[in-house]
């Protein structure tokens, strides 16, 4: 049988509607770029000591706080007390022994950086410390529960459909978000516009992988949506650095998103979603109507019934089949594919987030240090771009996990007071795992089949969200000893690049569509057999073969 991309050649490589397809699809990524990593700055910790009510003072280091405050040591420098104060009022000379006690008033912050944050508005200091990471770890457990639920959703009711529920989930309620009056209703929310961040981009990023042909699906997804994204990040800076109040700013954030709205209207549902579910005539409306923005007249008969046999997936009595994720498990194939994808997610969710979350504890300006992992997240794609059009995906995606590794590596062995080596370091291993991540999206999009593919990709960087909502613990290890989360970082890289060789070689190849197209993995000591072909007979029978067996 002819394959989609053969059917649907008469469309040309790059028309007009592959050029839209490609910019809006694109364009819909850049609010996903910064709604994850808005925390850096709205949960954002600023110099703070414990609130004296009989100095009449409510500013930061204000008059009488330097006698009436313990002292501490941090990070080499002897600062006020961030948690205690003397039990005894009044001030006090260098030499006296007086015992602490905790802030029982409140606290007193800097507002030389910030008007405010989520930490100043809540104290989420000293004793409730964990609370502004684990706002950071339920986003992620929300964007966990959105990769699981919108891959059933969306390969069961549509991509379209998935991507403008899951964009409307995450604008709304992130204008709900910047009216919390609690940190409690702050988190939860937080957690539903997680669901709608990862949910949007990968919906966007599947969709766009079946609309366009072949040639521009690299580019889609190394420098599209991913660029996209990029971009989102580099705009976090420069909001924050304008905007330093957190609710004006989450406010801010939120807003572009309602632009997106008539997109509605030019985005179509994927040809090869609706082929799988044996909706032919809806198919092929969509291909007519590419074609006619295209300039081309369209075959009297584009998808002939032995084209459509087995995308079309029937059960033995003509209904249609169900897939669920259970289905990534099915054959010995996918199985395979699906476990090791799920540990490369994993330590790759960990890698980027731990290093895009460790900016604040860098030195230097957080809004530089920020704007500076944002531009590395540019070159990284970029490169993965050149990587990815040139180079076997078996060898690309080891490359950048192990040199991430080693570079993180090299940190631990960097004088403490050489901080532009380790900036620059630490940047060069975001670039690498950057380009990683971005890659993943591409490679998991060749790896699965039509009929599971938005289900398998939101299973395995669902997966991704097991490594992220312990980053920010990872990042926040770094507020201690700064060279321990690169050396974490490091070991699960190199670890993750070496198995990362054992998946098979996709590239050139044309998108599988059903489970028994998947290609085992190719193991170290054993030699990969081909494949024999069959004939359009055989592999009609042993489609309807497993089908039967399956449905």
């Amino acid at each position: 049988m002819r394959d989609y991309e053969e059917v649907t050649s008469f469309l040309g490589q790059w028309g007009p509607f592959q050029r839209l397809m490609y910019i809006l699809l694109s364009l819909s990524s850049i609010p996903n770029g910064y709604v994850g990593m808005a925390m850096v700055f709205l949960a954002d910790i600023p110099p703070h000591h414990c609130r004296l009510p009989f100095l009449n003072s409510s500013s930061y280091g204000g008059p009488g706080y330097n006698l009436s405050l313990p002292t501490q040591e941090v990070k080499g420098e002897v600062i006020l007390s961030r948690c205690r104060r003397y039990t005894e009022r009044g001030a006090l000379d260098a030499e006296s022994i007086q015992s602490t006690e905790r802030c029982l008033d409140g606290f007193v912050f800097s507002k030389e950086r910030y008007v405010s944050t989520i930490v100043t508005e809540w104290n989420l200091v000293c004793e409730d410390a964990w609370k502004a990471p684990f706002s950071v770890t339920v986003f992620f457990f929300g964007v966990l529960t959105g990769s699981f639920l919108s891959g059933i959703i969306s390969d069961r009711y549509g991509r379209k459909f998935i991507f403008f529920a899951t964009m409307a989930v995450q604008t709304i309620f992130s204008v709900i978000q910047a009216a919390s009056n609690s940190w409690e209703m702050f988190s939860v929310l937080y957690f539903i516009v997680g669901m709608g961040q990862i949910a949007n981009y990968c919906a966007a990023f599947i969709l766009g992988s079946e609309l366009l042909n072949k040639s521009c699906r690299i580019s889609f997804a190394t420098l599209g949506v991913s660029l996209s994204y990029a971009f989102g990040y580099v705009c976090l800076p420069l909001f924050a650095y304008f905007i330093r109040d957190w609710r004006m700013l989450l406010l801010a954030l939120s807003v572009p998103g309602f632009l997106y709205i008539p997109m509605w209207w030019f985005i179509p549902e994927s040809p090869r979603w609706l082929l799988s579910q044996g909706r032919i005539e809806e198919a092929e409306a969509i291909i007519r109507a590419a074609a006619k923005k295209n300039g081309i007249t369209p075959p009297d008969v584009i998808f002939k019934r032995d084209d459509t046999a087995e995308l079309m997936q029937k059960d033995c009595d003509g209904g249609q089949n169900t897939y669920t994720w259970l289905d990534l498990l099915r054959t010995s194939n996918i199985r395979n594919t699906t476990l090791v994808n799920l540990i490369m997610w994993i330590s790759v969710g960990l890698t980027y987030y731990g290093l895009s979350l460790n900016t604040s504890n860098m030195e230097g300006d957080p809004y530089l240090n920020c704007l500076i992992a944002a531009g590395s997240e540019v070159l990284g794609y970029s490169c993965i771009f050149l990587a990815a059009s040139y180079l076997p995906r078996r060898v690309t995606l080891p490359f950048c996990l192990i040199v991430c590794g080693v570079v993180l590596l090299i940190i631990k062995f960097v004088p403490e007071d050489l901080n532009t080596l380790t900036t620059t370091l630490a940047m060069v291993g975001k670039t690498c795992i950057t380009g990683a991540y971005g890659f993943l999206y591409l490679y998991c999009t060749e790896l699965f089949p039509t009929v599971v593919r938005n289900m398998g990709l939101g299973v395995t960087s669902m997966a991704s969200r097991f490594g992220s909502t312990v980053a920010p613990y990872v990042a926040y290890m770094g507020t201690y000893d700064k060279v321990l989360p690169y050396l974490l970082m490091s070991g699960i890289s190199i670890i993750t690049g070496i198995l990362s060789i054992t998946l098979p070689e996709t590239k050139d190849d044309e998108l599988p569509e059903l489970i028994s197209q998947v290609k085992p993995l190719h193991c170290f000591c054993q030699k990969q057999r081909p494949v024999e072909r069959k004939s359009q007979e055989e592999n009609i029978q042993v489609g309807i073969g497993l089908e039967n067996s399956h449905g």
